[in-house]
């Protein structure tokens, strides 16, 4: 088990103006939270080391880019061995509209978030999953009408 840090208020203030934008200059951030640059930058330096920051990120409207739907799709199997999880890992890798994938408790097996343009092209991410992956016993989708929330702030 991966050892708990613990953040002070200053830690937080500036893990969430990097979480808002990472490309923000230290002495910014700095300034914002009350510190000079040089403690500013040695606080996110350790919290790298630390694996609290594991690195920084792009982050994409999917509308601007014509990526108007997200599906959420439940997935149940008959197969829980591990031939058959790599399997399943692998062909998820393959499908780039697949964003997010989870292991779930309860009675789904299975969680992904699928990106993509529209129905049509929900039906051929949906058809490509299919044939890569094996013994699936039951696929459910849903369709997001509007997003509240998203974000990455902690």
């Amino acid at each position: 088990m991966a050892k708990i840090v613990e953040l002070d208020p200053t830690d937080r203030k500036i893990l969430g103006i990097l979480l808002r934008d990472a490309a923000r200059p230290i002495s910014d951030i700095a300034n914002e939270v009350g510190l000079t640059t040089n403690p500013c930058w040695r606080r996110i330096k350790r919290m790298e080391e630390q694996g609290v920051i594991t690195g920084r990120v792009v982050l994409v409207d999917p509308t601007v880019l014509g990526l108007t739907l997200t599906s959420f799709v439940t997935i149940k199997t008959d197969r829980h061995d591990k031939e058959w999880l790599n399997a399943f890992a692998k062909a998820v890798d393959r499908i780039p509209e697949i964003v997010e994938c989870h292991r779930m408790t309860g009675d789904v097996d299975y969680l992904l978030k699928i990106i993509v343009r529209d129905i049509s092209h929900y039906d051929a991410v949906y058809q490509r999953l299919l044939e890569l992956i094996p013994s699936l016993s039951d696929v459910t989708s849903t369709f997001s009408m509007e997003t509240l929330k998203r974000t990455g702030i902690v």
